[in-house]
This record gives structure tokens, C-alpha cells and sequence, in this order.
């Protein structure tokens, strides 16, 4: 079941604290929910949040571990998997973020600190293809989004799903990899278009 378990930001902007708790299971709604090994769908999976919610989320339980600026919360979602805290300084700036990492893999929370600052570091803002894909993901509302069912065929069922205005032709359930870079750019802000360049597919 996509999407595949490297580490990959899935929200594009600073999360506030609606928007933080709502993607720590962006997975809710997955097939066969309490079957099976939700790691993969998981692991690797961050996005920014604001200072406030990074403190907050620090004082809701002590945490399972604390290792300099990062820390990992004792309730784990799934398996080996757990919430795990980041303040990085990024060009001279103190920021914060939320990742999924697998406690089992040793050098997973390491990664995803190096991956964080990588991507954030970079001169070019612009969202890759999947960026732009997982945001939509990310805020599409779950009366709209889902996953391919038993109508769709075998090859696709699991895959997650849209549901997409097609004008005249009303509404019609697409698969999220499947989205033209029109209907892309119609479902993204405004604000987020612009970062959304060809170059960065």
C-alpha cells in the first residue's frame, strides 16, 4: 500500500495545532485498519509545526527519550513507531517538527533530522511531485479522500482516492497518482502554486 515508507515531508507550510492533530493519522481511514503492518505507511512522514505545539506536545507526557533538541513520545502509533520532535536550526533559524520514525531502526531518527534539514535547506523552495501530492492528501477533507475499494480493479485497490469537481461532469473519484497537473494545481492553495514548478516533478 503506497505511499512508499522513505522519509517525505507531507504538508507544505507550518502546521497549526488543528492541522498537526489531524495528520498524525492521515491514515485513518486505510482498509483494514487494525490488520496487517501500518509502519510502512507511516515511517518517515513529517511536516512543520510552530514552536508552541512542539512545547505543548513536550508537556503532555514525559517523553520516552530526550537526545539534545529531539525527542520521542512514549505512545507509540503503530509497531515500533512513534512520534519524534525536532528543533533545528535551519539558516539561522530555530524551527520545529513532527516525524514518524521506527525506534526499531536504529539510525531512522538520525535520517530524518539530516532529510529535514536537506530539504529545508535547500535554495529552491519549489515541491517535488509527491510534496504537492501528499499536501493535497494532507487537507483534503476524509469525506473526500479514501481509498480504491472492491469496485475498483485489483491492481489499484488500496490506493488512495479523491474525490474531484469535474465541472459539467460533476464529481468523479480519481486516484491521487493519477491527478493531471491542472487538477493538481486546482487543488492546491494559491500561495502554493507558484512553488510548484515543472522543474521540481
Amino acid at each position: 500500500m503506497n505511499p512508499s515508507p522513505a522519509i517525505r515531508k507531507v504538508f507544505q507550510g507550518v502546521a497549526t495545532r488543528q492541522q498537526m492533530f489531524r495528520m498524525f493519522d492521515r491514515h485513518a481511514q486505510r482498509p483494514n485498519r487494525w490488520h496487517g503492518d501500518a509502519a510502512p505507511l507511516y515511517a518517515g512522514e513529517w511536516f512543520e509545526i510552530g514552536e508552541v505545539e512542539h512545547d505543548y506536545m513536550f508537556e503532555i507526557l514525559p517523553p520516552f527519550w530526550i537526545r539534545g533538541s529531539v525527542f520521542a513520545m512514549r505512545e507509540f502509533l503503530t509497531g515500533s513507531v512513534t512520534s519524534v520532535f525536532f528543533a533545528l536550526r535551519i539558516d539561522g533559524v530555530v524551527r520545529h517538527f513532527h516525524g514518524y520514525c521506527d525506534l526499531s531502526d536504529k539510525g531512522a531518527v538520525e535520517r530524518m533530522r539530516v532529510g529535514i534539514i536537506e530539504r529545508e535547506s535547500r535554495p529552491l523552495r519549489a515541491m517535488t511531485l509527491e510534496e504537492r501530492l501528499e499536501h493535497i492528501w494532507s487537507t483534503t477533507a476524509d469525506d473526500y479522500r479514501g481509498y480504491a475499494g472492491d469496485r475498483w480493479p485489483e491492481a489499484v485497490r488500496g490506493k488512495r482516492t479523491l474525490m474531484f469537481y469535474g465541472g459539467k461532469a460533476g464529481s468523479t473519484l480519481k486516484l491521487l497518482d493519477d491527478l493531471t497537473g491542472e487538477e493538481i494545481a486546482a487543488k492546491l492553495p494559491v500561495q502554493l502554486r507558484r512553488l510548484s514548478s515543472p522543474i521540481a516533478a
